[in-house]
């Protein structure tokens, strides 16, 4: 059973969305205030949250950001009343996965969840079951799988022991890739993540940087073995195969 975490300090909303939630199937948690409701995703495993902006204590702004600095990947559902583009687009930049405007429908609410839900799935690494790994090495500023070798303090990459020229949206994105090992990344999560809504939709932004990485960081840019093509889903970060 999937566990939910709905921090809002608007008992309405939240005894509709907990009634709906509960009859979905899922269980719920609840927190009134920001404090609270980081805490509550800090120190307990919860497979969703619902996020309101404006909170005491805490706004679910501040909560997004320093959950993702604490490397807590938990999907992030913000709600808020306030329909300001400029607000959803930081909302998503800092790491939350999708943006819903009040008023909202519970139905609504719970398929954006499993939208969602979807993507992570189709983002699972599909080699989890192999015994032998490659060396990796991945700590906050360093970062290295087969011979690529990533610098983040210092914003460097070396490939095969030869440091490499990266432009910053292009050391953005292998850090992005790297830092998610085996996951299937979509072009659509991609566009969210690295670029703002001005592209949404224009998925051949993310082809031209992908194969501008590939020139700089495979032997045969044709034939990758690092960032790979996963035809019909988008592309994945692999160590090399023997």
């Amino acid at each position: 059973m999937k566990k939910i975490l709905i921090v809002d300090d608007e008992a309405s909303i939240v005894t509709l969305l907990k009634y709906n939630l509960e009859k979905e199937g899922y269980a719920v948690n609840t927190a009134n205030d920001g404090l609270e409701g980081y805490q509550k995703a800090l120190e307990n495993h919860y497979d969703f949250l619902l996020l309101d902006v404006m909170l005491p204590g805490m706004d679910g702004m501040d909560i997004t950001k320093k959950l993702r600095r604490e490397k807590i990947d938990t999907p992030i559902l913000i709600l808020t009343a306030k329909d300001d583009p400029i607000e959803k687009i930081i909302g998503l930049e800092i790491g939350a996965d999708d943006y819903l405007t009040k008023p909202f429908s519970p139905r609504e609410v719970i398929a954006r969840m499993k939208a969602i839900f979807r993507r992570e799935e189709l983002s699972r690494p599909v080699e989890a079951k192999t015994e032998k790994k490659p060396e990796v090495l991945n700590t906050d500023n360093h970062l290295i799988i087969g011979e690529i070798d990533i610098n983040q303090e210092e914003y460097s990459v070396r490939v095969r022991g030869q440091e490499i020229e990266l432009t910053p949206k292009e050391f953005e994105i292998l850090v992005y890739f790297m830092q998610r090992k085996d996951r299937i990344i979509s072009r659509d999560v991609l566009l969210d993540r690295m670029w703002s809504f001005d592209f949404e939709g224009q998925t051949r932004i993310v082809d031209v940087h992908i194969s501008h990485i590939r020139e700089k960081i495979e032997l045969d840019p044709k034939k990758p073995q690092y960032l790979v093509t996963v035809r019909g889903f988008g592309y994945r970060f692999q160590a090399p195969k023997e």
